[in-house]
């Protein structure tokens, strides 16, 4: 009887394994067929509005050890004292409207693989800025560059994951000041997906232009945006110097930047929905106004990212009521201004890939996409709040990300999703199993988790009684181990190489 058991075991292991291998191919990106889900009415959504012009009217925003941006705001009319700048009302939203794109396209290194990042596409990218990392084999551990490179493969081979990402962990084991080349050649090198560019100082995004100039052309990167970078606000109502030279650097060559508050709300805001996305979109105006006035018509994308607060702990909370509620409102306020949203993610306070992972994250990828986010980070990996990447959480994420892509496509409507004639021809009492509609329908109605065990009781207890991160941790290292690198010609890898060798020998390794 076992081994019986065990044959039948064997082949649902093979049939699992068939089933992940079959989908390691190119997927679009989403392509919504559903209507936003709205839960404020244009008046409230106009009061918002209104709100933030006031805040950046009367308050106003700290542009820190910045002057030559407080200079382009005076320049452009704005009330500048000291580092503090305040525009008159609707000057920055005027400022974005009037060049900022309302959608765009990131090239790929495989023209195949590129994104529309705005409209009605839905665009997910895994995790990002963890310093540690997790599997069961080793536990929680400082991440480090062979980290970095198995979570750029894993990204690579996975079918639901349109984007490479960026700081996909922390390779602590290298630099801080030359780290960045080692992680956006992983990207360059191990992928072909679109990527995300260095931004924790600005001399680090020109590196990272630079080296798309000798992947890409430096023709190519004056008129197409290969390069996405994230830029947070210091919130409460602060740009840094850091920030505002990345996203410097990066709209001077012409490439997008995402401008993000990063809100722990009651902390880093009002402890209230509308007054936190008041404050959002408020930093968000002013840093895309930023991003305008140094080149107007430079990709800029609208993000949000705010979390609850514990006000017990003061530790941020993930998958509650607040921040969803939070995301469908700044989701509607991007729409209303005209450009492309960022938020969401499989996010979670939750140390280990368990049942409070899984309802966290399910919380928050529901509003994600109900909402219509055009980019989505943090979709794969995401432990801990984001200190931790977890290569067992990616797997069971990105299968999440595979259901998404089911649910996004709708309710088909053809004749073959009617089924009317399937229903005429088959009798009260008979069923569907063997009918014709069934058998040409049996391999793609229902999306199949590669993942999940839905087995009896039996045959699971006989294949070893596994839970589902168990069996994901077979999965990534299955993953890891039948990746092939997507080719790149060898004189441009050889000149990347050697351009990176030159830049690391001229100044010495610093930790800061």
């Amino acid at each position: 009887m076992s081994e019986t058991r065990g044959r039948r075991g064997g082949g649902r292991a093979a049939r699992q394994a068939a089933r992940l291998s079959a989908v390691v191919e190119r997927v679009p990106y989403i392509t919504r067929t559903m209507a936003p889900f709205e839960i404020l009415s244009d008046e409230g959504l106009a009061q918002i509005e209104e709100n933030a012009d006031t805040i950046l009217e009367q308050v106003g925003i700290d542009f820190r050890d910045a002057p030559e941006a407080g200079q382009l705001m005076r320049d452009a009319g704005a009330d500048v004292d000291g580092e503090r700048v305040r525009f008159p009302r609707g000057m920055c939203r005027q400022l974005v409207q009037a060049t900022a794109p309302r959608q765009f396209t990131q090239v790929a290194r495989n023209p195949e693989r590129s994104v529309e990042i705005g409209g009605q596409s839905t665009v997910f990218a895994p995790a990002y800025g963890s310093p540690f990392v997790r599997d069961l084999d080793g536990g929680r551990r400082y991440g480090t560059i062979e980290d970095f490179r198995n979570f750029v493969k894993l990204a690579y081979v996975s079918p639901w994951l349109h984007h490479s990402g960026g700081t996909v962990c922390e390779p602590v084991d290298l630099p801080v000041n030359k780290r960045h080349y080692d992680m956006v050649y992983a990207h360059l090198r191990y992928s072909d997906k679109p990527f995300m560019g260095s931004v924790t100082h600005p001399l680090r995004a020109q590196d990272t232009v630079d080296m798309a100039r000798i992947v890409f052309g430096a023709d190519f990167l004056e008129h197409h945006a290969v390069i996405l970078s994230l830029a947070n606000a210091n919130s409460p109502l602060v740009w840094d110097a850091t920030m505002l030279g990345a996203a410097r650097v990066y709209a001077e060559a012409n490439q997008a930047v995402l401008i993000t508050p990063f809100i722990l709300a009651g902390a880093m805001s009002p402890a209230a929905v509308a007054g936190a996305a008041t404050q959002t979109l408020a930093e968000s105006l002013a840093g895309m106004a930023y991003v305008q006035l140094v080149r107007p018509g430079a990709p800029v994308v609208l993000g949000s990212f705010a979390s609850s607060l514990s006000m017990q702990t003061g530790a941020p909370t993930f998958g509650t009521p607040e921040p969803a509620l939070m995301l469908y409102t700044m989701a509607s306020l991007a729409r209303r201004l005209g450009v492309p949203f960022r938020s969401g993610g499989a996010l979670t306070a939750s140390k280990v890939p368990d049942a409070q992972a899984a309802y966290e994250s399910a919380n928050t990828m529901q509003p994600t996409m109900l909402a219509g986010v055009n980019f989505v980070l943090h979709v794969a990996g995401w432990l801990e709040g984001g200190l931790t990447m977890g290569y067992e959480k990616f797997v069971l994420d990105n299968d999440q990300a595979g259901m998404w892509h089911a649910f996004a496509k709708g309710v088909d409507m053809s004749e073959n999703g009617l089924a009317l004639e399937a229903m005429l021809t088959n009798g009260p009492g008979q069923h569907f199993l063997g009918h014709p509609h069934t058998l040409a329908n049996f391999e793609t109605a229902f999306y199949r988790s590669p993942v999940a065990d839905n087995s009896s009781f039996e045959q699971w207890e006989a294949e070893g009684a596994k839970d589902t991160a168990q069996r994901a941790n077979a999965l990534w290292k299955k993953m890891l181990a039948e990746y092939e690198p997507p080719p790149l010609d060898d004189a441009v890898d050889e000149e990347l190489r050697e351009w990176i060798e030159r830049k690391k020998a001229s100044f010495p390794d610093s930790n800061v």
